[in-house]
């Protein structure tokens, strides 16, 4: 794909979600805002487990961090939650100094074991809590209403709020990966020793990149609690949330700035299909999918649904250039035949 192509497509899709709830059926408007959020997440879990290969699988612990530190501060001290959803980004960007420290002494396989273990440990602690509401969870007040306050009576303006945010995280994507951070992460995902070789600070390095990532994470599960105006444990801080993140990253393509969101599209539909469909009995339905889609990237598609439309591509212009040389190579035989005769 050209630039120019890439720029027309991105165009395109940025005038499509703009006039999308103009058009949309309003039943379907919080699954809309369910994808641009799922997409948000992945965008914000693939600069690190994207880009710089460290495969967290503990990245609800950020995203609650987020959702506890804006409803707590908004309904114990009763400050803003435009505040309070930067300061649950700021929190969980110095919580990954702590979390970086201690699981990246570790790699592969046991790196995303240690990354569930911290979660776990996170979860329990809230759960354990009673100033923050403990097993109970909290709800969010709906007194004050309005854009100051977050907090609105309809649907739509989270809408806003879910592109808004989803667009900021994809441009901190697109800057990291043009930037020197970003062919510092490829760097050391794809050959550490090679750029620790060139002086590369690899702990540095993969410690900028999950703080940055735990902070858009953490805005993320803000942005959640002020939407369901409810959070516990369970809601925001399960390792099914990490697991999640990291498979709308997978699935639509690791390392790639649309991946993330096409994997969100794909998989919240799945969700929302088989809660429609099948309702109560058919609670785990999309467990059962996830796994099927898993086991049918790993081995068909590794690079993902971005990955698959590339090949396709690729596939595509093979066959035009084939027939054009075939077309050529018949004109110059039927030229040569009339030369002939």
């Amino acid at each position: 794909m050209t630039r120019t192509t890439s720029t027309l497509f991105a165009a395109a899709a940025l005038l499509a979600v703009l006039v999308l709830p103009a058009v949309i059926n309003a039943s379907y408007l919080n699954t809309v805002i369910l994808i641009l959020m799922a997409a948000q997440v992945g965008v914000a879990w693939n600069m690190v487990g994207g880009y710089a290969g460290q495969v967290s699988l503990g990245h609800a612990a950020f995203y609650g961090l987020g959702a506890y530190a804006s409803t707590l501060l908004l309904v114990r001290f009763g400050v803003n939650p435009w505040i309070g959803v930067l300061s649950g980004g700021l929190i969980a960007a110095l919580l990954s100094l702590a979390f970086g420290w201690s699981c990246f002494r570790l790699k592969g396989h046991y790196f995303a074991m240690a990354t569930i273990a911290v979660a776990e440990l996170v979860q329990i602690f809230f759960t354990e809590w009673e100033f923050g509401g403990a097993a109970v969870g909290l709800y969010v007040p709906m007194d004050k209403q309005g854009w100051l306050w977050m907090n609105f009576a309809t649907k739509l303006p989270y809408y806003w709020l879910a592109l808004g945010l989803l667009l900021l995280t994809l441009v901190a994507n697109w800057w990291i990966e043009r930037s020197y951070l970003g062919y510092y992460f490829r760097a050391i995902k794809d050959e550490p020793d090679a750029a620790r070789s060139i002086g590369v600070n690899i702990a540095r390095y993969k410690q900028i990149a999950l703080s940055v990532s735990a902070f858009f994470t953490a805005v993320g599960g803000s942005l959640y609690a002020q939407k369901e105006l409810y959070i516990d444990p369970n809601a925001v801080l399960s390792t099914a949330l990490s697991i999640k993140m990291a498979l709308v990253s997978i699935l639509g393509g690791v390392g790639t700035l649309f991946g993330p969101v096409l994997g969100a599209v794909v998989l919240t539909s799945i969700e929302e299909f088989t809660r429609i469909f099948f309702g109560g009995t058919g609670r785990g339905t999309d467990v059962i999918i996830y796994a099927s889609l898993i086991i049918a990237v790993a081995v068909f598609y590794p690079t993902g649904i971005i990955g698959w439309l590339r090949s396709f591509k690729e596939r595509r212009r093979a066959r035009a250039d084939a027939s054009r040389q075939l077309a050529a190579h018949a004109a110059s035989v039927q030229a040569g035949n009339r030369e002939t005769t």
